[in-house]
């Protein structure tokens, strides 16, 4: 007999902004605590030095994490110069300094190469697994970590500030899997010294920006009230870069039951024009999202379907 989910079916998206020193999984914790939520993930794990966006997802909006830590984030990071950390952050053991301080034209002239598709590797006080354990673990051991380099995109990375000569302020925008601390450690290399993160603040994540999210004191102060504030997003929130499909309820149940629905019958009544063989679309019924589903020979096929 399977275990009843102790909690409240909660479903939909909360934009949390994150302050310093605490962990993602705290943030987690305390919000299953205080509204009495069955199920919660998060979208996109901030490191404790880092603040700001921090989607969580209740109930069925854990079914579509992925395409937030797929999406774009966008940073504000203060890069300390001179000083190289076993994390490569300030919370981390100087283990090298440099008496070298990057100027502005310097920094500006290398920014292009840290820019676009770039290769990069991790830190070792990270989360990547290696034969099985977190490579943090074997980091804390004292055990010796190489991890190997993985492509990763930054869209843009623009130097903000660098009036005093110990930091430099950027902003970064970049695609899924890039580690800001990486990105510290490497550029500061290239410039001919040694660095690392002094701050952090994650400005957006997908869909989700800075402007909208909210403290976790604010969602304390409403505690079992959160569920019915309008600070609690729709599950579709998280999928607005995915186009969206209008089904009837005939259509809607087949979906539902893991069953295709043929394009020809959607495309009768309602203009398909842009989705492309192998692509994915929200399913909706009277705007609600139904399934995640994917277009293959001519019909719609569900990949996840969500039960409200």
């Amino acid at each position: 007999m399977s275990r009843r989910r102790r909690g409240q079916a909660i479903h939909g998206w909360l934009a949390i902004d994150k302050p310093v020193g605490i962990t993602s999984t705290d943030v987690v914790n305390r919000l299953r605590r205080t509204m009495d939520a069955a199920k919660v993930g998060h979208g996109g794990t901030l490191d404790p030095l880092a603040s700001g966006v921090l989607p969580i997802a209740f109930g069925e909006a854990t079914k579509t994490v992925s395409y937030v830590m797929d999406g774009t984030k966008v940073y504000h990071m203060v890069v300390g110069w001179g000083e190289a950390r076993d994390t490569d952050d300030r919370e981390g053991k100087v283990i090298d300094t440099s008496d070298v301080r990057p100027d502005a034209q310097a920094i500006t002239a290398m920014l292009a190469r840290f820019t676009g598709e770039i290769e990069q590797v991790p830190p070792i006080y990270s989360a990547v697994k290696v034969e099985g354990r977190r490579s943090y673990d074997l980091a804390r051991a004292d055990q010796a970590v190489e991890l190997k380099s993985r492509k990763i995109l930054i869209k843009d990375l623009t130097l903000l500030d660098t009036s005093t000569p110990d930091f430099g302020h950027f902003r970064i925008v970049s695609g899924k899997g890039a580690y800001m601390r990486s990105l510290a450690r490497d550029l500061a290399l290239a410039l001919g010294t040694v660095g690392h993160v002094v701050a952090l603040r994650r400005l957006a994540c997908g869909p989700f920006t800075a402007e909208t999210a909210i403290s976790l004191d604010m969602v304390d102060a409403l505690g079992h009230d959160a569920p019915h504030s309008e600070s609690l997003l729709p599950i579709e929130a998280a999928l607005a870069d995915i186009p969206a499909v209008p089904l009837t309820e005939a259509e809607a149940r087949r979906l539902s039951q893991g069953q295709p629905v043929s394009l020809l019958h959607l495309a009768s009544r309602t203009p398909l024009n842009g989705l492309a063989q192998g692509g994915t679309v929200q399913a909706l019924l009277n705007g609600k999202l139904v399934a995640l589903a994917k277009i293959v020979e001519g019909e719609i096929r569900p990949l996840r379907v969500v039960n409200l």
